[in-house]
């Protein structure tokens, strides 16, 4: 019995979705903008392992044009096309769980863009119930900017910073030691469960330590507080039927633990790498493992340093011959995204776009499949692969 592997690379978006205007996201190509990039400043910029799997056609696909570094002629050792999004948001969980076979048809609750966002019933409410003297920020804001701004006065008052994005979120950033990490995940507990009436799809701990301003660095203690799916993923169908299930890195957090059996955390792309190697060592045949690549997002796109972004992915390309070496006969993976996060767009949120869908393994086939009108179709074609009852969305490939 084969395996099935699926990677995510976190914002790797290959061009705008034809809805991209609805947020503010008309022109964003996370791939071909950091690509132009490296071309206009001279820098050499290729992945030649994705490009013989087929991701330079995919983005030519999505988009009309091969970024700069890349190419769209085979042979292809894998099949290639591009996903759409049919999920509201653009969020990390809308994503996952759309590829897991889920997609989001509901509206996330959302905090508005004003000063102070959150609804002053759940600051008090959050205030009496973890004994806190107070909040800071209250307000949209990028993650170390806030704690660069607040994080002195956070040390100084032991008042937790919250803060949220264009994402169903609120974040709760807090000093791993002035103020206690197994306290702040205590306060996400409890403001996971006042979030849920408006419809919040995560509460995220942004632990940090330094001693001030200019040193202060969150670190990788960051934990999510999702809402489980709806509906059963692909994940879940697996562990139900018996099949080893392993996730990596944040996966666990994004589904609420349901489903995703042995959880391998790291931080970072390197490590993230390593555990995934390790927890394909461990699979068994017939299971599945599904592995999150947060550096993308985290590190790069939402802190608009294409340079980054764009040496990230030349590491991962780099990384993926020894994945190979160790795939075995009848072995899939899939290599996607979950939204995009150009780091040349304007502010710093997610941007609504395509995603790669580049499938291979030893023994399978190769070739264009196309534009997927939902990004299910991974889960729909996983099912197939490992011979899962599939009743969810998606059509297998």
């Amino acid at each position: 019995m084969a395996r099935a592997i699926v990677l995510v690379l976190d914002s790797v978006g290959i061009g705008a979705s034809a809805d991209a205007g609805l947020y503010g996201d008309e022109g964003a190509d996370t791939l071909g903008h950091v690509a132009d990039w490296f071309a206009a400043h001279g820098r050499p910029f290729a992945l030649p392992n994705l490009d013989r799997l087929g991701l330079g056609a995919a983005a030519l696909a999505s988009t009309g044009r091969v970024p700069p570094g890349l190419a769209a002629e085979g042979p292809f050792a894998g099949r290639y096309g591009y996903g759409v999004e049919t999920s509201k948001g653009k969020d990390t969980p809308s994503g996952h769980w759309e590829i897991a076979g889920v997609p989001v048809t509901f509206d996330w609750g959302y905090f508005p863009h004003v000063e102070p966002c959150l609804p002053a019933g759940l600051t008090a409410a959050l205030i009496r119930e973890a004994k806190l003297p107070g909040i800071l920020g209250d307000r949209h804001a990028s993650g170390t900017e806030i704690i660069a701004t607040l994080g002195e006065e956070h040390v100084r008052t032991g008042s937790p910073i919250l803060y949220t994005s264009a994402d169903s979120v609120l974040q709760i950033a807090a000093h791993e030691e002035a103020f206690g990490l197994e306290r702040l995940y205590d306060l996400c507990v409890i403001a996971r469960r006042l979030c849920d009436p408006l419809g919040i799809g995560r509460v995220i701990a942004r632990p940090f330590v330094g001693r001030d301003a200019a040193s202060f660095e969150r670190t990788a203690n960051r934990r999510d507080y999702a809402v489980p799916p709806p509906a059963p993923t692909l994940l879940q169908v697996a562990a139900d039927a018996g099949r080893g299930v392993v996730t990596v890195g944040k996966i666990g957090d994004i589904f609420a633990h349901v489903g995703t059996g042995e959880v391998l955390k790291a931080a970072g792309n390197a490590a993230l790498a390593a555990r995934t190697l390790e927890g394909l060592a461990m699979l068994p045949d017939g299971g599945l493992l599904m592995a999150n690549f947060i550096d993308f997002d985290s590190l790069h796109g939402h802190r608009r340093d294409p340079e980054g972004y764009g040496r990230a992915l030349m590491d991962f390309d780099a990384w993926l011959p020894g994945l190979v070496e160790r795939l075995l006969p009848g072995d899939l993976v899939v290599v996607t995204a979950d939204h995009g996060c150009d780091p040349t767009f304007r502010g710093t949120d997610h941007t609504r776009e395509h995603v790669p869908i580049l499938a291979f393994g030893p023994g399978q086939p190769t070739g264009a499949i196309g534009r997927r009108e939902t990004f299910a179709d991974i889960a729909a074609t996983v099912a197939l692969h490992l011979g899962l009852p599939w009743s969810g969305a998606g059509t297998g490939f």
